[in-house]
């Protein structure tokens, strides 16, 4: 199970502290797999880009209008977080959902 995330993002910290086995991955120092970041987009869609950070309202037009696998390559933290891979499975945010989803109550 991996944790794909920011070390100073209070949500991923809080899946970190009920997930101790989760493997943490910092997306600005290691990035996401080109791999896991298809499938996110592919299930996800635009839900992946966090279209309320800082990240985002930084950018210029001509740069928001880019295709979102390369946003998310070059600015890692646009991506919505944290984004757990578990089992091959695909969970984003950290809401009731997703908790149900890895057994955690």
């Amino acid at each position: 199970m991996k944790l794909f995330g920011l070390k100073n993002c209070d949500t991923c910290r809080k899946a970190l502290k009920v997930l101790p086995e989760i493997s943490f991955v910092d997306v600005r120092v290691d990035g996401v797999p080109l791999e896991v970041l298809n499938r996110a987009l592919g299930q996800f869609g635009d839900r992946l880009l966090n279209i309320r950070s800082t990240t985002w309202r930084g950018l210029t037009g001509e740069e928001r209008e880019k295709p979102p696998i390369e946003l998310l390559q070059t600015h890692p933290a646009l991506m919505k977080r944290p984004l757990i891979e578990c089992n091959g499975e695909l969970y984003l945010g950290w809401g009731k959902d997703t908790q149900s989803a890895l057994g955690v109550s």
